[in-house]
């Protein structure tokens, strides 16, 4: 029994009308995204990295082509004002540059510097070797299905969040 399988057990002695299965997944969800969440902090924090800063460089590398900053806020499901930190810092530490558009000043390019693609080309293997680790309790079968699975739930809650 874990802390979720405790909570519904509690909920159930004070609201047994309530149905809380949804509960044994999504709170296992919440709580697994955080614990994943931790390691990677702690993984990065060795390359002077945020879990933030490595998405922005992982959508740069998977784009292997210059993007606009909005494009990356929308990867990387960033506010602006919180991309705009991320690219300053970035910047800063010379991995990623910036470019104006000529045409329309406000309009930011974002490529990776050779020393931001050869950052992200050395810990991208280390981020996807922890996950891995985590999932080694998992046949290849049950790694998929779970995948699956949570693609299916993943798009219901997108789907609701664009509706607003």
């Amino acid at each position: 029994m874990d802390a979720v399988d405790r909570a519904r057990a509690q909920w159930a002695a004070q609201h047994p009308d309530v149905d809380t299965s949804g509960m044994a997944v999504v709170a296992r969800v919440l709580r697994l995204a955080g614990l994943v969440g931790h390691d990677h902090e702690a993984g990065l924090a060795r390359h002077d990295l945020t879990l933030g800063e490595f998405e922005v460089l992982a959508a740069l590398r998977r784009a292997d082509a210059p993007l606009r900053a909005r494009e990356i806020a929308t990867l990387t499901s960033s506010p602006g004002a919180t991309l705009t930190k991320r690219l300053d810092r970035l910047h800063g530490a010379g991995l990623v540059e910036r470019r104006t558009f000529e045409r329309d000043r406000r309009g930011v390019l974002v490529t990776l510097s050779d020393q931001g693609r050869a950052l992200i080309d050395a810990v991208l293997p280390e981020h996807a070797a922890r996950e891995l680790d985590l999932l080694a309790d998992l046949s290849d079968d049950e790694r998929t299905t779970l995948a699956d699975l949570l693609a299916r739930v993943l798009a219901t809650a997108e789907t609701r969040a664009a509706r607003g």
